[in-house]
C-alpha cells in the first residue's frame, strides 16, 4: 500500500490584502497543520480555491511545501481541471517539483460521459509515474464517477485511490469490494468520514482538520484500533462543527474560523465573498461551543 496518510488536510490558501497567494501564511499554516495531526497536505483542492489560482500559483506552492515541508507530510497536488490536455500539462509540472501525488477531479461543466471519464483519468495517469487519487464530487461537478468506472480505473497501477465526496454509501462499498485491498478511499466528506471507515475506507482528506486535527485522528485511530464506541463518541462531537463548516460555500467559513482564531489567512477571491451577518453570528456561536473562540 503507497503510504500517503490516513488524515490529509485540503489545505486553503492563504491571501494577503491584495488578495495574491501568502507563502510566509502558507508557511505558518502548514506547520501548524501537520503538528497537528495531519498525515498529508492537499494544495490547490477546492478548499484551496483552485478555480481562481493560476497554474503558476499553484505551482510556486507545490514547489514551497514539497521544499519545506516534504520531509515531515506528504504533498498532494490538486491538478485536475476539466481540459484532459491542461491537466495533463499541469500534472507533468507538479510531478517535477517533486510531489508525493496527484489528486485529479471528476471533470466539471463539460459533464463527460462514464467512457469519456476514463479515458479522461488514463490519459493523465499515463503522462506521469506518481500515484494518482481520483476526486469524485457531484455536487460541484455536475457529473458522477459510477463505481464501475472507479473499479476499472484501479486497474490502472497509478491509480492508488478515490476521495468520494458522494455521499452514496452503496457506490462506495461497492468501490471498496471490488477494488484491490491496497486501494485507498478516503472520505471526501468529514460528516462521512466514520460511516465509510466502516465499511473498508482508508482515511479522510479533510476541511475540519484546520481546525479539529488532533480529534479527527483519534477518532480514525479508535476505530482502527477496535475501539468503536469511543470512535463514534468522537464522531458525535464534531457534527456540529461538521457541519457548521459547510453553513455556506467551502472554504468561506473554514477560512473565518482560522481568520478568528487568529491563524491569518486572508480572504476568498471573487466570486466567492464573506458570509452574511447573520450567518457569519451563528457560526461564530458553534467555534464557541468548541473553544475555539473566545
Amino acid at each position: 500500500m503507497f503510504a500517503l496518510g490516513e488524515l490529509i488536510t485540503a489545505m486553503v490558501t492563504p491571501f494577503n490584502k491584495e488578495l495574491q497567494v501568502d507563502l510566509d501564511a502558507a508557511h505558518t499554516l502548514m506547520d501548524y497543520l501537520i503538528s497537528n495531526g495531519s498525515e498529508g497536505i492537499l494544495l490547490s483542492g477546492t478548499t484551496g480555491e483552485s478555480p481562481t489560482l493560476t497554474d503558476q500559483e499553484k505551482l510556486s506552492l507545490f514547489r514551497y511545501a514539497v521544499k519545506n515541508f516534504g520531509n515531515r507530510a506528504k504533498i498532494i497536488a490538486g491538478t485536475g481541471t476539466n481540459d484532459t490536455g491542461h491537466a495533463v500539462v499541469l500534472s507533468q509540472e507538479a510531478e517535477k517539483m517533486g510531489v508525493d501525488a496527484l489528486l485529479l477531479v471528476v471533470p466539471y461543466y463539460n459533464k463527460p460521459s462514464q467512457t469519456g471519464l476514463y479515458k479522461h483519468f488514463e490519459t493523465i495517469a499515463g503522462a506521469v509515474k506518481i500515484p494518482v487519487i481520483l476526486y469524485n464530487v457531484p455536487s460541484r461537478t455536475s457529473c458522477n464517477l459510477d463505481a464501475k468506472t472507479c473499479i476499472q480505473l484501479a486497474e490502472i497501477d497509478n491509480i492508488v485511490g478515490v476521495k468520494e465526496a458522494s455521499s452514496q454509501f452503496g457506490q462506495i462499498s461497492l468501490i471498496v469490494r471490488n477494488t484491490p485491498e491496497d486501494f485507498l478511499v478516503y472520505s471526501g466528506n468529514d460528516g462521512d468520514t466514520l460511516p465509510i471507515l466502516s465499511i473498508g475506507g482508508y482515511g479522510v482528506i479533510s476541511v475540519a482538520s484546520h481546525i479539529a486535527g488532533k480529534q479527527i485522528q483519534e477518532m480514525i485511530r479508535c476505530f482502527k484500533e477496535g475501539r468503536s464506541q469511543e470512535a463514534a463518541d468522537i464522531h458525535g462531537t464534531l457534527m456540529d462543527l461538521f457541519e457548521a463548516i459547510f453553513i455556506t460555500t467551502n472554504p468561506i467559513p473554514i477560512k473565518t474560523a482560522l481568520n478568528l482564531m487568529d491563524i491569518k489567512v486572508g480572504e476568498v477571491r471573487l466570486p466567492l465573498c464573506e458570509m452574511e451577518k447573520d450567518t457569519l453570528a451563528k457560526f461564530k456561536n458553534t467555534l464557541k461551543k468548541y473553544h475555539l473562540i473566545q
